[in-house]
């Protein structure tokens, strides 16, 4: 008996409707179940389950060394630069990272001492000295090397003016200490140049010793505005100095699914660079931004983050490309 008053007649009184069938079989979802926030959770959760599923990613055939570049400050070079080392080291591969930014910011972010005169990228440019005497272990992430750069670096620029072949400095100090690594059984996988926000002579040394371009791409509009400037300098770059250098990575930073201005920048630079832009989009994160004032990576400070969890699927896109396979 229903135990609705009279003249109401309770669900359980007839049989449900073909609608309510359908609903209640799942076939059909409630709008709310699809707001922004339900479908980032989802991928969020997505995302994680392949990550962790991953422990190792493959060794590229040969050394692959890659110049983080891009003469716009604030698009996430260092950022990049260090989340991406450390997403790869966590993942059983060697990572050699190179701070050539006189504000050693990379340093900082990988514990690594920098205050002033510290031996690192000034002495191997300037001094000549050998990377293996001046590079330091990361004391929190096994499987990555650091060249420290310090604030000697600042006046690196006008002291290698005068000197022999100031552009092919650090390749042949970079080339010398891949050799010595593979000669002894440990070869590097891959090394990573954190370049300032320049396009002067330490810019152009890292593009001599690069082989491959990655560009961070901040997802707003101003951030392409340099583009074009940094693509000719490349292509200059390439003509004279390094026939083997390549722009083969774009990643996208700073992306807020929110806006329409970081979907309508996304597009923009996909239908430019096509196949080279990473799927992965780097979200804006406050756990990015925390991690460094405790001399971290956000792979090490909040490894379920959505910063970190796009930081590994970005360095699995890296480590899984056709390219990693090849020999040049």
């Amino acid at each position: 008996m229903s135990t609705f008053p009279p003249g109401m007649s309770g669900a359980g009184d007839r049989p449900p409707t073909a609608d309510q069938q359908e609903y209640r079989s799942g076939a059909v979802v409630r709008p709310d179940d699809e707001t922004p926030l339900a479908r980032e959770a989802a991928e969020h959760v997505t995302l994680a389950r392949r990550v962790t599923s991953i422990t190792e990613l493959p060794r590229p055939a040969q050394t692959r060394v890659f110049v983080v570049a891009n003469q716009k400050g604030g698009v996430g070079k260092t950022t990049t630069t260090v989340n991406l080392a450390a997403a790869l080291a966590t993942k059983g591969l060697r990572v050699l990272v190179i701070d050539l930014d006189p504000q050693g910011n990379t340093s900082t972010a990988l514990d690594i001492d920098h205050f002033e005169g510290t031996p690192g990228v000034y002495e191997a440019l300037v001094e000549g000295e050998p990377i293996a005497d001046l590079v330091q272990d990361c004391p929190t992430i096994p499987g990555i090397t650091v060249l420290p750069a310090s604030i000697d670096l600042a006046g690196a620029e006008i002291e290698l003016v005068s000197l022999v072949a100031r552009e092919t400095r650090l390749d042949k100090a970079v080339q010398s200490y891949l050799r010595t690594r593979e000669d002894a059984g440990d070869r590097v996988d891959y090394v990573f140049i954190d370049c300032p926000p320049s396009l002067g002579l330490l810019t152009v040394n890292a593009m001599v010793a690069g082989r491959e371009v990655l560009i961070p791409i901040q997802c707003e509009y101003y951030a392409l505005e340099g583009l074009g400037q940094l693509l000719r300098n490349i292509d200059l770059v390439k003509a004279h100095l390094n026939p083997a250098l390549d722009v083969s990575t774009i990643l996208l930073t700073m992306f807020d699914a929110r806006t329409n201005l970081s979907s309508g920048v996304a597009n923009e630079v996909r239908e430019h660079f096509g196949s080279k832009v990473l799927t992965s989009n780097i979200p804006r994160s406050v756990r990015i931004s925390e991690a460094p004032s405790y001399q971290q990576t956000v792979i090490t400070y909040d490894p379920s983050s959505s910063g970190a969890l796009s930081y590994l699927e970005a360095a699995r896109e890296i480590a899984e490309s056709p390219r990693a396979q090849e020999k040049r």
